[in-house]
């Protein structure tokens, strides 16, 4: 592979920053990047139906139910994509840096 279609562990990193899974597709790994998204995209869905709860609970002021499931589904969303998104930027300035450095094994 010649020095010009290597990928860049910085740009790597970056769009995994902006976007989750970016940075693995940008590297080749397609399946991983995809993977990573759908993640992110569900922990997204969990955080927001959480969000809802707390709404609804806020606004209709029905059983503490609400606000106790809410609360609880927001932050395991917030988790997910704060735990998916380290990974994310680290894991893609990894396999680049490996990429760069011809120690990666797996292509």
């Amino acid at each position: 592979m010649e020095k010009k279609d290597l990928p860049n562990p910085r740009i790597a990193a970056l769009l995994s920053f902006v976007f989750n899974g970016l940075g693995q597709i940008y590297n080749g790994e397609i399946k991983k990047g995809l993977t990573l998204i759908f993640l992110s995209g569900v922990s997204l869905l969990i955080l927001i139906i959480g969000a809802i709860f707390i709404f609804y609970f806020l606004k209709a002021l029905v059983s503490i139910g609400f606000l106790i499931w809410g609360v609880c589904l927001f932050f395991f969303g917030l988790i997910g994509i704060i735990i998916i998104g380290i990974y994310s930027i680290s894991d893609a300035y990894n396999k680049a840096k490996k990429i760069c450095e011809g120690n990666d094994t797996t292509s």
